[in-house]
Parts: C-alpha cells; sequence; structure tokens
C-alpha cells in the first residue's frame, strides 16, 4: 500500500505541487474573434467611458487608430482596462467577449503594453517583451492538465490490478 501511494505522489501533476518554477509571462487581455461586432462595441463605449480605460490611441490619429478592425479596438480598450484594474480574469470579461492571450496583438507603430509592464498600478513603457513560451501558447491549459492525469491515473490503475493478481 506504502508503495502505491508513494507512486501516486510522485507522479502527481506540476500543476498541483506548486508554481514556483513558472516564470512570469506576458499576457494581454483581447476581444475574442468570434465576439459580436455590437457586444464589443458596447463593450469599447463602456471601457472608455465609465471603465476609464485610456482610448486616445483608438481615437482617429491614434497610433492605434483602425476603424475597419473593431477587434483591434476593443483590445486596445480592453488592455488597457485589464492592465489598470487588477490583471484578474473578472478585468478581463466584458461580458464574455475577451480573452486573455500571450500573443502580442501589438501591430504596426500601436504596441501594447503587457501584463509584465505594469508595476504597482502604473503601467509603464516598454521597449520590447519578454516572452516566456511558444508564440502560439494556450492558456485554457484544459488539455495540458487532462493529460496529466492520464499517465499517473493508468499507472496507478495498473499497479492496483497487478497487487490484486498477485494476492
Amino acid at each position: 500500500m506504502f508503495v502505491l501511494i508513494l507512486l501516486v505522489a510522485l507522479s502527481l501533476p506540476k500543476c498541483l505541487m506548486g508554481q514556483r518554477d513558472v516564470a512570469p509571462r506576458d499576457l494581454w487581455c483581447v476581444a475574442k474573434n468570434n465576439a459580436a461586432d455590437q457586444a464589443l462595441q458596447e463593450a469599447i463605449n463602456w471601457a472608455c467611458g465609465q471603465g476609464g480605460a485610456n482610448c486616445g490611441p483608438i481615437q482617429q490619429g491614434g497610433a492605434c487608430y483602425d476603424s475597419n478592425d473593431i477587434q483591434r479596438t476593443a483590445s486596445w480598450a480592453f488592455n488597457d482596462y485589464y492592465l489598470k484594474n487588477g490583471l484578474t480574469d473578472d478585468a478581463c470579461y466584458f461580458s464574455n467577449t475577451a480573452a486573455l492571450t500571450s500573443l502580442n496583438p501589438s501591430f504596426d507603430k500601436c504596441k501594447f503594453p503587457s501584463s509584465l509592464s505594469v508595476n504597482n498600478g502604473s503601467i509603464y513603457a516598454s521597449t520590447g517583451t519578454i516572452q516566456m513560451g511558444p508564440d502560439n501558447a494556450d492558456l485554457s491549459s484544459s488539455n495540458r492538465v487532462g493529460g496529466t492525469w492520464f499517465l499517473p491515473l493508468f499507472t496507478s490503475y495498473l499497479f492496483v490490478v497487478f497487487t490484486w493478481l498477485i494476492h
């Protein structure tokens, strides 16, 4: 029985053993690509108004102005609000029209500050970003967590069956 407990403990996924060895990574709050334009416009209006986001860069003449791409416009407003409001999941929701990503949404002269550019609630400009993982990282991690449970569970099952067959 001790061997079974030891085997299970040693095969626990890293996600349950703590995050001490996980390096911080850049995150941005961006508009979901399947969000309806009307919902995005309403969220932009709220973020730039009552939400207090700095929407100067997405105004006509601003570095991030793109009248043809509401996704980019919303992403700027969402990200600015997210950075100023605690970097929480709730600060990147916008009626389910936004999501966190590790893919830098910057384009042309429009440089989006990331979660790593926030210091004590103040956003400071950075000359670049630090990428701690692959450019196509999926932060939902549902497949990775599910996959990490398969091997320990299967190994434990085989051990129990083998032990039962011996006795």
